[in-house]
């Protein structure tokens, strides 16, 4: 078998010592894993050598990147490395922009290009090799990718070629996952860069401090300087602070991914002779990219990264510390080119910390485009497909829950002819939900430039007002402007749509349609609002939105009960009436005011929206009966005006239970408070205040917890009385702390000569023995040993103080009394 020849190269890279045992290797397996150090030249050398297999045939080979930046400067680096255009041999497609032909053999696209190139494509027709390039990073379109493709070649292309591509790549457990594939290494070319630990104070802004350290660099070093900040905000702010305070030879140039294409280009441009850059970056420079004369690297060691709540069905942005993986990567881009320096915002000793990778994003995104492409790919079970870690269930459940929601799944998890159609559209099957939907309402233009700007941060400003930022966008001629725009006419098109008209205040009622669960209604204090989930959420009280009654709210930040409102827009209740009749309901609440007498009103609500409501004076009995209940649960069981009868009765049954009888009823608070809407509602019908609930409604209540076997059981086990010789019915005590009691007059006992019990007999109860005036005379579990024994002490004593009562030698031989002597006796 003849192996593919190496291609020589016009300069020498690291990468190039391996190639072989790659080209090697694939020549009799379908998978590889290759780990590259930064800078080995994995991105750009690995495809080119891989064009003269054998195996490859006519068909392309794709790489995959996890961000466009990335994917737009390899595929021209590559094109360069030829000695052609972007769009010849070498090509690239990333969202809103495509450079490919028909003689484009390796194609660079981002990973959820690929996506839709697969669900579009199952047989990967015209397809040889896919290289998962950066594949550490472990995106959710990553995963997801590399699952499908496993999938392809088990069932349809065995001679589907595979190779994940990393520096810090966990080689073994997806060389397993890919059937024990081989592994090969190159060394990086990495020159020594030297470690700078500036520390942190906590009391002062990050950029304050990435502003000085900048400052520092420039003085103490040559070169260009890369910076890494968390994102936007902090880049803009560190921009404005550096503005007049560098040399005018140092040119200051951000690095987002909300820039345009051309922005982000010109950022990693060398700087021209005799100038300096200073790149201020997020995490989008961390990887994949050689940004020429840069050996100064300042790290603030954060990210930031989105964090999905099941709970609340919102993704936040939440800034965190990078991990030790991503620290040394960004370390790596001082070294690139020629030794370098990095400072670094923390101190030496946190170094070690540091969480040692990310976590892979499935565990933690939010997953209703995940579960909507597995459908569409026909399983709704993501454990039959090979997966580096499985979807967490929580958080599948969800996504699985609001697609049901928005009528894309079935019972049996299997799409809908709506969720085909989702399916069909680049989106979040929120926001697909929307554009379809606005097509039915002849607003499917507006509808997907909405979908657009919530794809697409920055265009069309920050404005938390949807309508001012679609004002925005609609005037803006920027070439990522005129991009987007030509994407949402696709978008429209594959909605089964047309038409170019915007209808600015259709934003609200339209971002309903994505965010049925972010309805959000005002409440207390200007610009606060409560959200249809029951989350809060707040705008400034001095923006135009705050004093709307109802908001559609599309973003929302913050950890707390009331996150910070990112974007939204009006709605009326018309509107939320008419979109959700279904789930539109009218109920009558009633409260309990301080001295217990009910306050009413009726109420039209959407889940926890308030749309209208009236004071009334006859609302529903059973709204009646579930404010008596709630408030009865506050205040707390033990408040009742519970019987003595009741108090024994409950006591009875907890001794009872408490020995082993727990099959009868329990009448403890915490098991009563838990079921009052089974035991007590149905009995408070025609109540119309607490007081109205006295012991005749609670011993109804009781009565029915309790049927008759159990009341024989209970009789059996703990009796309510015990019977004494004389015929006495003496209540026993179960509540008592030393256990079940008994206080009963001596002369009631004579001639019992056994010790009174319960629990059939198994358990003696203590009695207090009293005098004739119902003085404790003796506490004793052992009436016959009282007899034999400390009697005559207390016979002595007693017949002195009550000479007219009996008090025999034997009382075991004497008649029990309630009386005094006879006369004469």
């Amino acid at each position: 078998m003849s192996v593919a020849k190496t291609p020589e190269f016009k300069t020498s890279l690291p990468i190039d010592g391996v190639l072989p045992e790659l080209l090697s290797a694939l020549e009799t397996k379908t998978n590889a894993v290759l780990v590259a150090e930064p800078g080995a030249g994995k991105t750009t050398r690995v495809p080119l050598a891989l064009l003269n297999a054998s195996w490859r045939g006519n068909g392309k080979i794709l790489v995959l990147e996890p961000r466009r930046l990335a994917a737009r400067a390899a595929a021209r680096r590559m094109a360069s490395e030829l000695g052609e255009r972007p769009g010849e041999t070498v090509g690239y497609r990333v969202r809103m922009e495509t450079k490919v032909s028909a003689q484009t053999r390796i194609e660079v696209v981002t990973e959820g290009v690929f996506t839709r190139m697969v669900l579009d494509d199952p047989g990967l027709s015209g397809v040889a090799a896919i290289l998962f390039d950066e594949f550490h990073e472990r995106s959710l379109d990553g995963d997801l990718g590399l699952a499908l493709c496993l999938d392809v070649q088990g069932a349809l292309r065995d001679d589907l070629r595979l190779v994940p591509m990393s520096a810090t790549i966990d080689a073994s457990c997806i060389a397993r996952l890919l059937g024990n594939a081989p592994v090969i290494e190159s060394k990086g070319r990495s020159f020594p860069v030297e470690t700078r630990y500036l520390g942190r104070a906590q009391n002062e802004r990050i950029e304050q401090q990435i502003a000085r350290a900048v400052q520092q660099a420039i003085r103490e070093e040559s070169g260009s300087v890369l910076v890494f900040l968390p994102g936007q905000g902090e880049i803009k702010r560190t921009a404005d602070l550096l503005a007049g305070k560098v040399a005018p030879n140092c040119q200051i140039a951000p690095l987002y991914g909300g820039l345009d294409s051309k922005a982000q280009d010109a950022a990693i441009r060398p700087a021209t002779d005799g100038n300096r850059k200073i790149v201020l970056a997020s995490a989008i420079a961390q990887t994949s990219l050689t940004i020429e004369g840069v050996r100064v690297v300042i790290d603030s060691g954060l990210a930031r990264v989105p964090k999905y709540e099941p709970q609340t069905g919102l993704t936040r942005l939440e800034t965190v510390r990078v991990s030790r993986a991503s620290a040394d990567q960004r370390r790596g881009r001082a070294g690139r080119t020629e030794p370098g320096v990095c400072y670094r915002l923390w101190d030496e000793a946190q170094t070690v910390s540091l969480p040692t990778a990310e976590t892979p994003e499935i565990l933690e995104a939010d997953l209703t485009g995940l579960a909507l492409d597995l459908a569409a790919w026909g399983t709704s079970d993501p454990a039959s497909l090979t997966f580096p870690d499985p979807p967490p269930t929580a958080a599948w459940n969800e996504a699985v829950t609001l697609l049901a929601d928005l009528d894309a799944l079935d019972n049996s998890g299997r799409l809908t002819a709506e969720g085909k159609c989702l399916a069909r559209l680049p989106l979040h099957p929120r926001l697909a939900h929307m554009v379809m939907a606005g097509v039915a309402r002849n607003l499917g233009y507006t509808a997907a430039l909405i979908a657009l700007l919530l794809s697409e941060p920055g265009l069309g400003g920050r404005d938390p007002d949807l309508r001012a930022r679609l004002r925005t966008f609609k005037y803006d001629k920027s070439q990522r402007a005129k991009d987007g725009k030509a994407l949402a006419v696709r978008w429209l098109k594959l909605a089964g749509g047309n038409g170019s008209e915007i209808d600015i205040e259709s934003g609200g009622m339209l971002l309903a349609l994505a965010y049925p669960d972010r309805v959000a209604q005002a409440r207390g204090a200007t610009g606060r609002f409560r959200l249809a989930n029951g989350r809060g959420a707040e705008l400034p009280a001095e923006h135009g939105l705050a004093s709307e009654p109802f908001l559609t709210v599309a973003d929302i930040q913050g950890k707390a009960a009331s996150g910070r409102i990112q974007l939204c827009a009006p709605i009326s209740r018309d509107e939320i009436e008419d979109l959700f009749y279904n789930d539109v309901i009218e109920d009558d609440e009633v409260q309990l005011t301080k001295d217990g007498a009910l306050k009413a009103r009726r109420v039209l609500r959407y889940k926890a929206v308030e749309l209208q409501s009236r004071n009334i004076t006859s609302p529903d009995p059973a709204a009646i009966e579930k404010a008596l209940v709630s408030e009865v649960r506050r205040r707390g069981i033990s408040r009742l005006p519970w019987s003595k009868d009741q108090d024994r009765l409950r006591k009875r049954l907890a001794y009872a239970r408490d020995n082993g009888a727990n099959d009868l009823p329990d009448l403890s608070n915490p098991a009563l408070s838990e079921s009052l809407e089974d035991w007590l509602a149905p009995f408070l019908a025609g109540l119309t205040s607490l007081a109205a609930i006295d012991a005749a409604v609670l011993g109804t209540a009781l009565a029915a917890k309790l049927p008759y076997d159990a009341t024989e059981k209970l009789e059996a086990i703990a009796p309510s009385h015990f019977t004494a010789p004389t015929g006495s019915r003496v209540p026993i005590d179960y509540g008592a702390a030393a256990g079940p009691t008994m206080s009963i007059r001596v002369q009631e006992l004579f001639g019992l000569s056994e010790h009174p019990a319960v629990c059939n007999g198994r358990l003696p109860l203590l009695l207090e023995l009293l005098s004739p005036a119902q003085r404790p005379i003796q506490i004793t579990k052992d009436l016959p040993g009282f007899w034999a024994g400390s009697w005559s002490d207390v016979k002595a004593d007693m017949k002195g103080r009550y000479p007219k009562h009996p008090w025999p030698d034997d009382p075991t031989s004497a008649e029990a009394t309630r009386r005094v002597k006879p006369k004469g006796s």
